[in-house]
């Protein structure tokens, strides 16, 4: 279906109306209409935010109240069980007064939430603790004895050797008719009694009763433990927001405790329990019209409406079971959080959101004035960008003197080609970086003199075990290149993915290559710090086979360097997991950065206490490793243990780890190669290349020329890029660490064109 059409020409509808938004005047219209919607969806957005932030941390402080009441009032029931198996060894009729009292008055000092204890016998006989009225801080004794009609009850004060008597009256209390007392007799084990006003202090209180029976099954004594719930209260703090009101209740509904509401004076002129019904608070009342009086077993939330407002209610299980009694405490915890509290900081933030909106709207209008004034002149720059783009696009087909024919690996900043010269028809890997991957002029300038470095200490290198380096320069787009031989093998990381732990005596060959390598670097002061099987490339040249080749300088420094270049580390994921891994002065804690790969980092390279020639060593025993066992030293699940094993985790033992033949002498060489103390490791790379060599090896294992030119031709690895420019090798020279990773897989280049090679005076 075509697009609808109006009657000017055949210019379709839609895309005059996209003209017109495009247009200055759409452009004042348009923008100021998006900011001020934008601001109301801002505001609705951010009120809903608010509101449910607001009931988040209420929520969390209700259940944070809930779990440190309930602690509290837990340890404080809990008593009852140590202070029952005291009272067991004192329910004796026997006993005087004058044994037993000063006994009961020391178990209750120092017990929160404990108001008496008792014993009581089936003789009607009572002995119990009370405090007396206006002496808070003083606990005496009473003894309750049954005479013909009439009980005596004398107290008494604790005294130095013994009690003294204060005070005597006649009574008519039986310690037999009590519930308490009851409830033991029918239940003969442990049990709470129900909320309950006691006879003497007409408070509310809660009994942990025990029976003691003989041997015989006859009944000796009823112990009591009395916990007033007034007392317990102090545990109970006003709720943690501002405004609320947390409330303990039982199951049937009793209001065990209220803090942030006065007593009704019923519970003082008819001594009884009260209910909720008792406060006339209509948020107390909508709660339990809410939440009833079913039990919970977790907390739960809810929304009230009351006649004073709205609330935010909380309800959570508090008693549980306690004392060793598994029938659990039907208790629990309520708050009431207005909805005032809640809203509070979403009615400042409406305030707030509509004076920067209006700011916002002014700042807009500025705003749409001067994108429509740059209107045309942006356009006309987005299409000579466009065009210089595909300009740019174009030369990077050709680098000097050098043809590129297929691209080899692509990664977010950089790319590696192969490449052959236009007059020597020699193929080699060409790598190089565009120029609009480097924003920032500083990381452009640093990426420059990488380049530059690099090219300079592969240039200076002889050795035929380091990677060759032909040409280097910028193009005149800004792309940084060079060109060194490419390689026709595969790097040892693949070499055991592929093919498996190597030979003892074809690892002693490899590492006698790499020794010679770095031996030179070292000569001239460079470290390498980045030795890994992904930097050593095995390759062939015409009939020679097996020839390892050290890759990868664009990390190196010099050994007077004491710190690297910070283009040239590698982050950690977190730096919180550094400082756990460090002391707070070392290197990385500094820097939040160390330079290497985890699997292969020295020690000292990661704390920065000084690394040297043996760092390299160090990481070439871990390259060993590989090599034998195909598993590296400390096998991780990230990089953080990693490195953390590598600096404070013993060195596993090799042997269990190799498969087959393997010679003493390596094995303890390997071991000694990853000493955390460098002192311990070799004194250098040509020390370690003479112990290898001095390995004896049998006939039978040894890797003879015939044994290489056999696997080569059995095996035959594909032509490969040289290592120097494989995926990862090229990501972590070209990019930083956490870059888009380089596609490995060769892509077909366009048809190569000869160009003008670059001006003599842009290349090195």
């Amino acid at each position: 279906m075509e697009p609808p059409r109006n009657s000017i020409g055949d210019v379709p509808r839609t895309a005059r109306i996209a003209r017109a938004l495009a247009s200055p005047l759409g452009v004042l219209i348009l923008l100021p209409l998006l900011v001020i919607g934008a601001g109301i969806i801002v505001l609705l957005l951010g009120r809903r935010a608010t509101r449910d932030a607001s009931d988040s941390m209420a929520r969390r402080q209700l259940s944070s109240q809930a779990a440190d009441v309930q602690h509290e009032v837990a340890f404080a029931l809990d008593q009852a069980d140590p202070m029952l198996a005291r009272l067991r060894a004192l329910a004796d009729p026997t006993l005087s007064i004058a044994e037993v009292g000063p006994r009961m008055h020391d178990l209750m000092i120092g017990r929160p939430g404990v108001a008496n204890v008792s014993i009581g016998f089936p003789s009607g006989l009572m002995r119990g603790t009370f405090v007396p009225d206006g002496a808070p801080g003083e606990i005496q004794i009473n003894e309750s004895i049954i005479e013909g009609d009439h009980t005596t009850r004398t107290n008494y004060q604790v005294v130095p050797g013994g009690v003294r008597a204060v005070a005597s009256k006649t009574t008519d209390y039986d310690v037999r008719k009590r519930p308490h007392y009851t409830l033991a007799v029918q239940t003969r084990a442990r049990a709470w009694t129900p909320p309950r006003v006691y006879f003497s202090s007409k408070t509310t209180g809660i009994t942990c009763v025990e029976p003691i029976y003989a041997a015989d099954g006859t009944l000796q004594a009823v112990t009591t433990v009395d916990f007033d719930v007034g007392a317990l209260s102090q545990f109970i703090v006003r709720a943690p927001l501002e405004g609320s009101r947390a409330v303990v209740f039982a199951g049937d509904g009793t209001i065990l405790a209220y803090p942030s509401a006065p007593v009704p004076e019923v519970a003082t002129k008819e001594a009884r329990l009260l209910r909720h019904d008792d406060y006339q608070d209509p948020a107390l009342e909508a709660l339990f019209a809410r939440a009833g009086t079913a039990s919970v077993r977790d907390q739960r939330f809810f929304e009230l409406a009351s006649s004073d407002g709205e609330y935010l209610a909380s309800v959570a299980p508090l008693g549980g079971e306690r004392a060793g009694i598994k029938a659990p405490l039907d208790w629990y915890l309520a708050a009431l959080v207005p909805e005032r509290t809640l809203l509070g900081p979403t009615k400042r933030l409406e305030k707030q959101s509509l004076l920067a909106s209006g700011g916002a709207l002014v700042m807009a209008l500025g705003v749409a004035l001067m994108f429509a004034w740059n209107l045309v002149r942006m356009r006309r720059a987005v299409s000579t960008a466009r065009e210089r783009a595909r300009k740019a696009e174009a030369k990077i087909v050709e680098m000097g003197a050098y043809r590129l024919v297929s691209r080899l690996g692509v990664g977010g900043m950089g790319e590696v080609w192969r490449a052959e010269h236009r007059l020597l028809a020699r193929q080699a890997a060409v790598k190089l970086v565009r120029p609009d991957a480097l924003v920032d002029p500083l990381h452009r300038a640093k990426a420059k003199e990488r380049f530059r470095r690099e090219a300079q200490t592969l240039a200076s290198m002889r050795s035929r075990h380091t990677i060759a380096l032909f040409d280097y320069g910028v193009a005149d787009d800004g792309t940084f290149f060079y060109v060194m031989e490419l390689l026709d093998g595969l790097d040892l990381d693949r070499l055991v993915r592929e093919f498996g732990a190597q030979p003892p005596a074809r690892v002693i060959q490899i590492l006698i290559h790499a020794c010679q390598s770095l031996a030179e670097a070292h000569d001239a002061g460079l470290l390498h710090r980045d030795i890994k099987p992904a930097n050593i490339y095995l390759s062939r040249a015409a009939d020679e086979v097996d020839i390892a080749k050290v890759l990868d300088f664009g990390i190196v420094h010099t050994i007077a360097d004491p710190i690297p270049d910070p283009i040239d580390v590698v982050s950690l994921p977190a730096p919180k997991a550094a400082e756990i891994l460090l002391p707070p002065t070392s290197k990385l804690t500094q820097a939040g950065a160390v330079v290497g790969t985890p699997g292969y980092i020295p020690p000292e390279q990661v704390t920065g206490t000084g690394a040297d020639a043996r760092s390299d060593l160090y990481a070439l025993g871990c390259v060993a490793w590989w090599l034998l066992s195909s598993s590296e030293v400390y096998a991780r699940p990230d990089e953080e243990s990693a490195i953390r094993s590598h600096i404070h985790d013993p060195v596993p033992e090799l042997r269990p780890r190799v498969k087959g033949w393997l010679p003493v002498a390596l094995e303890a060489l390997v071991i000694q190669l990853l000493a955390k103390n460098p002192d311990d490791r070799p004194a250098d790379a040509r020390e370690l290349a003479t112990r290898l060599r001095q390995i004896t090896i049998p006939d039978e294992h040894a890797w003879t020329e015939q044994r290489a030119q056999a696997w080569w031709f059995a095996h035959r690895p594909r032509p490969m890029i040289t290592a120097e420019s494989s995926p990862l090798s090229v990501e972590r020279l070209l990019v930083p660490q956490n870059s888009d990773q380089i596609t490995a897989a060769p892509v077909a280049a366009p048809e190569a064109a000869t160009m003008p090679a670059i001006p003599r005076s842009q290349r090195r």
